[in-house]
């Protein structure tokens, strides 16, 4: 299908309305401004962090000829709207999470996280060596968008509560923020499911307008204060196994750059995502630690609420199977998957497993 026609008549949700004026960068002298809005409030821990690694990057890598205009959420348009700029023309491109816009398109999830899905490495390893990249292209294109992972928070934990949940029962009816497939899942157990932008997520819980909510690790957690207003923090969790971060472009401004500012964008997306996925990694232990110190309960899940997850989630991406393209991609990753973490299990994790035992780490 054409993808004009296609933004028109989407049977996920209705994107924006097919452009009547495309995005335009600012050229002067031979430079180009790119406007780039975000998901995100300006200094979220570790997701603005990603938006400023990768501007900084185009900016060094191009000798200043290429530079990205970093706009926070609300201050062009909202946080859930970057999607819709985009397409639009409105803005050149977004960084967000691409599971954010499952109402465009289910399988867009799987450009971030889906629920039972890939560890980190595990994306690494799809998406670059597994023909992740290309899926993700042939998706974006009948959007008009040209995306690439950028950033990846690792594991996400498993939520924080006010009281502490024992069985899938506790579940019902409780008010949980949780975006992407992940949050279809929960909404199986009976749970009331919200999607709120990061920055918005604190003064909910205040209010009581949430129960419980994920949001990413114990560093970004803490920081965004979810500790005042919740005591009970599960570390693990079904949902995110190890989300990414996403730069995608209008494709129409991504086609009028040069191909060295198209690859400037692709590396510098690339080595903002394995610095960024370090900055995450480095900063959850200790993070984690200050956490128990204050008080703060840390808690897993019984094997009765793993395996409701697990019935869930399967029942949501089933759901999705008759969409052709969803199929393809779901097949895909899963393929990629299998594939290595059955390598990574009898070699990585066995010598994990030893070197903690023989050596006391």
């Amino acid at each position: 299908m054409d993808r004009r026609s296609f933004l028109k008549t989407s049977a996920f949700g209705g994107t924006a309305a097919a452009a009547t004026s495309l995005a335009a960068p600012a050229i002067a002298q031979g430079a180009v401004k790119l406007t780039m809005v975000t998901t995100w409030p300006r200094g979220l821990a570790g997701v603005w962090d990603s938006v400023e690694r990768f501007s900084n990057t185009v900016a060094t890598m191009s000798d200043g000829q290429l530079t990205i205009e970093a706009k926070a959420a609300g201050e062009l348009v909202g946080a859930l709207e970057v999607f819709d700029a985009v397409t639009s023309g409105q803005a050149d491109m977004y960084h967000g999470c691409e599971y954010y816009f499952v109402g465009q398109h289910p399988a867009l999830a799987y450009f971030t996280t889906v629920p039972f899905g890939m560890t980190a490495p595990e994306m690494i390893t799809w998406y670059y060596a597994d023909g992740g990249m290309e899926l993700h292209h042939e998706l974006g294109e009948i959007f008009g968008l040209k995306g690439f992972i950028a950033g990846n928070t690792g594991a996400q934990g498993g939520g924080w509560f006010r009281k502490p949940v024992s069985s899938p029962d506790d579940f019902k009816g409780l008010k949980f923020r949780m975006p992407g497939l992940g949050g279809q899942a929960l909404a199986k157990l009976g749970a009331s499911v919200q999607v709120l932008p990061g920055g918005e997520i604190y003064q909910a819980l205040s209010t009581g307008a949430l129960d419980a909510t994920e949001w990413i690790g114990p560093w970004s957690d803490e920081k965004l204060g979810l500790q005042e207003v919740c005591k009970y923090y599960y570390p693990a969790g079904f949902h995110e196994p190890g989300a990414a971060l996403t730069v995608t472009c209008n494709l129409d401004v991504f086609n009028g750059l040069t191909p060295a500012q198209q690859k400037i964008i692709e590396i510098a997306a690339a080595e903002t995502h394995q610095q960024n996925y370090g900055l995450f990694i480095s900063n959850n232990g200790p993070a984690l630690d200050r956490l128990r110190g204050s008080g703060v309960n840390v808690e897993t899940f019984s094997d009765a609420i793993w395996d409701a997850y697990g019935q869930a989630s399967k029942e949501v991406l089933d759901g999705f199977m008759d969409d052709e393209l969803f199929a393809k991609i779901r097949e895909s990753a899963e393929t990629s998957m299998k594939a290595s973490s059955g390598w990574n299990s009898v070699s990585d994790g066995t010598y994990v497993t030893q070197r903690n035992r023989v050596m006391g780490a």
